[in-house]
């Protein structure tokens, strides 16, 4: 019955390994994934320290292959030092993806400050005449999230740019996708997005925030569930003389 039970444990350890590299590649791409949208949005976000819980992500993720070579070779050795390392790896990077958890909220919640405080700068130095990176960024989102201006296109009739071009319209990114014949006109508000960028824009980044600590949740189970069945393993290891033996290859007297 124990040998059984260890058994089962051990099918499950070596699965659970498996996972772990399909793990590593998940992570990686949900870390890469938020470098790729904060690149696009950079400009309405200074705080780079939003980015920690990205790149600690990745860093879990390549640190999940190796926790999966050695998990494997641990538990098909049985070997007693391998599988208590495993156990100890894993219980830091469980700590690391709690950490995660913590800082994705915390900067989850700070994002809406901080693309309050910086698209008034950046609607507010635009030129779209010779368009620097911020103003290619602000066209960029217009079309990307079907927005135009802060909170509504009247904004921009209050930035430098529209005052200087004095014809009543506003940057082509706002019009509408059907609306074919649109040039920015304020006279034809029909033509142009309705919803301000700054609301979409907060709620993009954190639901990019909440891919984040949704992964780092979803992995720090699947470790728990490894760290479990290794202690099941290094336990009755130690403790049973009958799998000693198995293991050993050795008999009873």
């Amino acid at each position: 019955m124990g040998q059984c039970g260890i058994t089962s444990s051990k099918t499950v350890l070596v699965f659970l390994n498996l996972i772990f590299w399909g793990a590593a590649g998940i992570l990686c791409y949900v870390g890469a994934y938020v470098f790729i949208i904060y690149d696009d949005y950079d400009h309405f976000f200074e705080d780079i320290y939003t980015l920690i819980p990205a790149v600690v992500i990745i860093a879990v993720g390549a640190l999940l292959f190796i926790i999966g070579l050695i998990g494997c070779c641990a538990t098909i050795r049985e070997s007693r030092c391998g599988l208590a390392t495993f156990v100890i790896i894993l219980l830091l990077v469980f700590v690391t993806e709690v950490i995660v958890v913590v800082l994705g909220y915390v900067y989850r919640a700070k994002v809406e400050n901080e693309v309050d405080r910086s698209i008034q700068k950046v609607y507010k130095t635009y030129n779209g005449t010779h368009p620097d990176a911020a103003s290619r960024a602000i066209d960029s989102v217009q079309r990307q999230l079907h927005c135009c201006g802060i909170h509504n296109y009247s904004d921009w009739e209050n930035t430098d740019w529209f005052k200087e071009t004095k014809n009543q319209s506003v940057p082509l990114s706002c019009c509408r996708e059907t609306a074919g014949s649109c040039n920015g006109s304020l006279a034809h508000p029909s033509n142009l997005y309705a919803e301000g960028c700054e609301a979409l824009v907060v709620k993009k980044l954190q639901e990019i925030m909440m891919h984040v600590i949704w992964a780092a949740l979803a992995f720090a189970a699947i470790q728990l569930l490894g760290v479990l069945c290794a202690c099941i393993v290094l336990c009755r290891r130690t403790r049973d003389p009958a799998y000693e033996l198995l293991i050993t290859g050795g008999t009873y007297a």
